[in-house]
């Protein structure tokens, strides 16, 4: 077993995948019962035990479980927030990839537990905002920068639909974000910035999340749904400040 353990596949530490496997499982079943965690869960952590694979890993299992959403909640998108906020993620996602190929590592983590801090202060204190054609372009800018460049990015959508009925709001996400990760994706391919770990690992895990994401389904009317995000958000949160302190100490 110690044999095994300290061995690689696709350039990564047996015991690293194994570890990343568990958030995985963590991350996707939080995201089928609170609506967020593989992003904001994820991204810190894996940033800690393979930087590498941030944010590429996390883009290409976000197309899986956001489709899956999508599937059961296609009748209720908001097309008018699509058409506006979708293209601008083009120039957001441009935007994001070229900052991954020049940020140096450690600034990169930097970036990603910012981006988490922010997005956990989000989540706790709902901010009041329009929804414009204004703001829905700018929040489609913004997703497509930071979802590309530390994949979070939810929380900027999520605030200029805070006020719209839940599935509605899970619909039209799941949309904006399978195309959205696509996109993203396509583009890090195109410039070279898409690890062969990465697509192996998105592989491997796509089990996990088979297992992990109905089993959060049934567990969200289950669970004391607001205790339970509120713990998740202070691990999230926990674990960007490790990040943080790392990356800036080097």
């Amino acid at each position: 077993m110690s044999a095994l353990l300290a061995s690689t596949w696709v350039g990564v530490p047996v015991w690293t995948i194994v570890l990343i496997g568990v958030i995985v499982l963590a991350g996707a079943f939080v995201q089928a019962t609170i609506g967020l965690g593989l992003g904001l869960l994820g991204a810190p952590l894996i940033a800690l035990l393979e930087p590498q694979l941030v944010p590429t890993l996390l883009l290409l299992l976000a197309v899986p479980i956001s489709t899956a959403v999508l599937v059961v909640e296609r009748r209720h998108i908001d097309w008018r927030v699509i058409a506006w906020a979708l293209p601008a993620r083009v120039p957001g996602t441009l935007l994001g990839v070229w900052l991954v190929s020049t940020i140096a590592g450690r600034w990169l983590g930097v970036a990603v537990a910012v981006m988490v801090l922010v997005a956990v202060a989000l989540a706790l204190h709902t901010v009041e905002v329009r929804q414009t054609p204004a703001t829905l372009v700018g929040a489609g800018f913004v997703a497509g920068t930071a979802g590309t460049a530390v994949a979070v990015g939810g929380p900027p959508m999520a605030i200029v639909m805070a006020h719209r009925p839940p599935r509605e709001v899970r619909g039209t996400l799941s949309l904006f974000f399978v195309v959205g990760s696509v996109m993203s994706v396509v583009w890090f391919a195109v410039a070279g910035e898409l690890p062969r770990s990465s697509m192996a690992l998105a592989l491997a895990y796509l089990p996990l999340l088979a297992v992990a994401f109905p089993l959060g389904s049934l567990a969200n009317h289950r669970l004391p749904r607001e205790q339970f995000r509120r713990g998740v958000l202070a691990l999230c949160a926990v674990s960007a400040v490790v990040l943080l302190v790392r990356s800036l100490v080097g």
